[in-house]
């Protein structure tokens, strides 16, 4: 394993494409949150509303280059036939795709902790004395909101890393994955039932999974902030799953 992981980390790090892409989910996040920030309409009694998820809504848009990141982690060596040597050198291929899934987690939490906590940041400055309790780490649910969002950008490159390791294809798994996290939650809102709304946002990856950014209104929730992360964890766990099943049966 010593060897598969110092592997991937050289590849991680060598290559300029996941560097450009982590600074791009960085700056995504930390820019959507602060837009959103700076259209609040505050009063000296607050802003309303739940501040520390407006503060990082961001995120809607910065999981994208971490899914593409991850996917492009494997999907690129079968573009370029570089697995065959990747396999050849590791032949246990479990320990091939765990070497890629720690890498690839080690590098989304960190620059996804930076994502965050840039974005509550924009937040308190942007928000001067509004809601400047709820934007800070020693406030419980903001806490929690941080540290939840953070992981489930770390669920989410997980996630992307077994789909494409199951479909072999850059497009292909870009285009699930993507359409895993932004078209679901669209077509829950299509849906004229109630029942069948609430179920789609209990089950969709991203709806479900970013009820942990929530620090108000609880109740109204289809799920409590960490049951949905569970749920995007579940996604995440079925996902490679799958894919480190078809690595192991099928040829390079």
């Amino acid at each position: 394993m010593r060897r598969a992981l110092h592997a991937e980390w050289t590849k991680m790090r060598t290559v300029a494409g996941p560097l450009w892409l982590m600074l791009g989910a960085v700056a995504a996040t930390v820019a959507l949150g602060a837009g959103a920030a700076s259209v609040a309409h505050c009063t000296a009694g607050g802003c309303g509303g739940d501040t520390t998820k407006l503060a990082l809504m961001g995120v809607y848009l910065g999981q994208a280059p971490v899914a593409v990141l991850a996917v492009l982690s494997i999907s690129g060596e079968y573009g370029t036939g570089m697995i065959r040597t990747s396999l050849a050198a590791v032949p246990r291929r479990a320990t091939v795709l765990a070497a890629k899934a720690l890498t690839l987690t080690g590098v989304v939490a960190a620059g996804g902790a930076f994502a965050v906590l840039g974005s509550v940041l924009a937040g308190r400055l942007i928000l001067p004395g509004a809601g400047d309790r709820a934007l800070s780490l020693s406030h419980g649910p903001t806490l929690r909101a941080v540290v939840g969002t953070v992981l489930y950008l770390v669920l989410i490159g997980l996630l992307s890393l077994g789909a494409a390791t199951a479909v072999r294809d850059s497009a292909a798994g870009i285009g699930v994955v993507l359409g895993l996290l932004y078209v679901l939650p669209i077509v829950s809102r299509t849906v004229g039932d109630p029942h069948w709304q609430r179920l789609l946002q209990k089950t969709a990856p991203m709806s479900a999974g970013l009820a942990v950014q929530a620090t108000t209104d609880l109740g109204s929730l289809p799920l409590s902030p960490w049951a949905g992360l569970g749920v995007t964890a579940g996604w995440a766990a079925a996902a490679l799953l799958t894919g480190g099943l078809l690595l192991r049966v099928r040829d390079a």
